[in-house]
């Protein structure tokens, strides 16, 4: 397969099969769970033919390598022996324990449930884009069988919304499939729908906003009918609700006839609970979530189309883009368009421009190579490859794309300009073109924007200019500096140097911590510990070389030259110094026993985070060997480790 090296690649970067959770992929970027994002060797993964960069966001190890995703997603799944429709893994236990927030399981979620189906979505968008265009330029005439048909193709994925979703959601979370595509299907039923139409038995809510008339009751309990024909919320929530249930029935019926059973229960109350409760609420939900959007944007058009136009790309860089599209989804199916999706459409003409501006001006041949793919991939939308290989590496130029991108977004607020169906880029201009009055005022003056957008974006970096890196060619011909060597001490048998234990607790070989570059002796040799109080001491006579900010780590030499770091925990970085004090700073002279820092042990569990503590030698490549005490237990001061030589 072309692509099977560099799957294979992207496999050993990610820490293996045994590291991964789960992985999908949207339009450039291979999204993968990883049980422990410190197994993964990032910046190798950076440094691989095929790869533009790595992302870290939304709870997700984001592996981006351009327009050929698909292919590589296919190779991935093939050399990993992984099956794209179920988890890589289901064991937890040896995730890094890191406790992600509520923003990043929320854009896990969104991402997951969406991405699957994004293609799809705008394959569909531009289908009916197009039909806007020809029936308004008189091509195509509405009552004709060839209007009839595309249009059903093109109307099919959004009028059946539900049944698409709830197979995307119910896999997400953790349910079978099809039952969430029935789930889904029975919002849709036609039956059902057309009973909204005739004398109500009685209406609710009356005089409020939630009137709504009664058509049928189940059990005799009133049955509020809605359109959910297009709709989001109702089904995701639905989906969730359902693989809780199937789940509990999986586990208390008999595994002979629980293939049937389970879905046949899981149908019997979900479906009903969807349309008594679940699905009026979520409605209702939908529809004030459009108003207030609609509200905020009523508020200054100018202004929202300034903000959205100037951010879109950087909510892209850090993948929280997914907290709007249910917004938008919402809209179009609420209000049938969608002014954020107007918004944003010249961003990636200001992207474009701003790399036609660093093509024409670098003089490096390896941006100059990167820019025509870029180039060509944001015509139709998809910038990833525009922006982590171009634009915002040199800083300056993604500035000026976003300036660019809120020139035009404020225009397009301005105008009133919305898109009528999902789309972007070049095909993402038939989106622009009212159903009803087909090319109208708004319409001209997106395009003026987006002309704008991209003509600005290339003037603003042609012209202020970048910092232009080295051409890497003129870099290899010119001639290496002259390195002074160092003298180096002859490393002696004889000489062994002993170290004490910092902390009193669990001793646990390097190799057995989940982290990589410790378990991988890429920082030295050493020992760790788990600890059972929260006091750090001195293990030497020497000098505190190092104390980070957060408290965290401490960086000692002894009096012989032997430097150790201590780093308390995984990943506790992330705490800011929470839950430390240091009792020593830089500089310090320092004796064994001495106390350098305190942690609250137990907080730090609470919070999510392993206690490991690797002790390690740095400089073990000035010594002959590092021996670790063979001891499970230690105590403060006990010996832990003999440098030798």
């Amino acid at each position: 397969m072309k692509h099977e090296q560099l799957a294979k690649d992207i496999l050993s970067g990610v820490g293996g099969k045994q590291n991964i959770n789960s992985v999908v992929h949207c339009a450039t970027r291979l999204r993968f769970k990883l049980k422990n994002d410190n197994n993964a060797k990032t910046d190798e993964l950076k440094n691989l033919p095929g790869v533009i960069t790595v992302m870290q966001s939304g709870g997700q190890y984001q592996v981006v390598v351009g327009n050929e995703v698909s292919d590589v997603y296919k190779a991935l799944l093939h050399v990993g022996n992984m099956n794209a429709d179920e988890p890589v893994s289901t064991d937890e236990s040896e995730s890094s324990g890191k406790k992600e927030s509520l923003l990043g399981q929320f854009i896990d979620l969104i991402s997951g449930v969406f991405t699957p189906i994004l293609g799809l979505l705008a394959a569909t968008g531009m289908i009916k884009g197009f039909l806007s265009m020809f029936t308004s330029l008189e091509w195509l005439d509405p009552a004709s069988g060839t209007y009839q048909l595309l249009n059903a193709a093109g109307d099919c994925l959004f009028y059946f919304f539900p049944i698409f979703l709830g197979y995307t959601a119910m896999k997400k979370f953790g349910g079978s499939p099809f039952l969430g595509m029935a789930i889904g299907a029975s919002l849709v039923y036609p039956t059902l729908s057309g009973l909204s139409g005739g004398e109500p038995l009685y209406t609710l809510f009356t005089g409020t906003l939630f009137e709504s008339p009664i058509h049928i009751t189940f059990l005799g309990i009133p049955v509020i009918l809605m359109s959910y024909s297009s709709s989001v919320i109702p089904i995701i929530i639905a989906a969730y609700f359902g693989a809780k249930v199937e789940a509990f029935f999986k586990k208390i019926i008999p595994s002979v006839v629980r293939t049937f059973l389970t879905p046949f229960f899981t149908i019997l109350i979900v479906v009903p609970v969807t349309f008594l409760l679940i699905g009026p609420i979520a409605t209702w939900a939908s529809q004030l979530i459009g108003a207030g959007v609609s509200g905020i944007y009523d508020l200054s058009p100018l202004v929202t189309g300034i903000v959205v136009g100037g951010l879109w790309q950087v909510l892209v860089i850090f993948g929280l883009h997914w907290g709007i599209v249910p917004i938008m989804l919402l809209n179009l199916s609420t209000l049938k368009a969608d002014p954020i999706l107007a918004m944003m459409f010249a961003a990636s003409f200001a992207q474009i421009g701003a790399v036609l501006g660093v093509m024409l001006k670098t003089k490096n041949t390896k941006l100059k190579s990167l820019g025509v793919p870029a180039f060509v991939s944001g015509i139709f939308g998809v910038t990833e490859p525009a922006i982590y290989g171009l634009t915002l590496p040199l800083k300056k130029p993604f500035i000026m794309s976003c300036i660019a991108s809120a020139t035009a977004g404020g225009i397009i607020g301005f105008a009133g300009s919305k898109m009528f169906v999902f789309a972007s880029g070049i095909f993402g201009v038939p989106a622009l073109i009212s159903p009803t009055e087909g090319i109208n005022y708004e319409f001209w003056m997106a395009m003026i924007a987006t002309i704008i957008a991209f003509v600005l974006g290339f003037v603003l970096v042609y012209f202020v200019g970048f910092k232009d890196p080295a051409n890497p060619e003129a870099a290899k011909q010119a001639p290496e500096p002259v390195k002074e060597e160092k003298a180096a001490l002859e490393p002696n048998p004889n000489n062994r140097y002993e170290i004490a234990s910092p902390m009193t607790g669990e001793v646990v070989p390097l190799q057995e911590i989940n982290d990589a570059t410790f378990a991988g002796e890429h920082m030295g040799k050493g020992i760790a510990i788990r600890p059972t109080s929260g006091r750090v001491v001195s293990p030497i006579n020497g000098v505190v070389q190092t104390i980070y900010r957060t408290k965290h780590a401490i960086g000692l030499v002894d009096d012989q030259g032997v430097e150790i770091l201590i780093h308390i925990g995984q990943d506790t970085v992330q705490l800011k110094g929470q839950h430390f004090t240091a009792h020593v700073k830089d500089g310090d002279r320092v004796s064994v026993g001495d106390l350098i820092v305190e942690f609250d042990l137990q907080a730090i569990i609470e919070a999510g985070y392993e206690t490991v503590t690797p002790i390690i030698v740095t400089n073990t490549a000035d010594y002959l060997d590092v021996v670790a005490t063979t001891n499970r237990e230690v105590q403060e001061k006990d010996k832990l480790v003999t440098v030798i030589g």
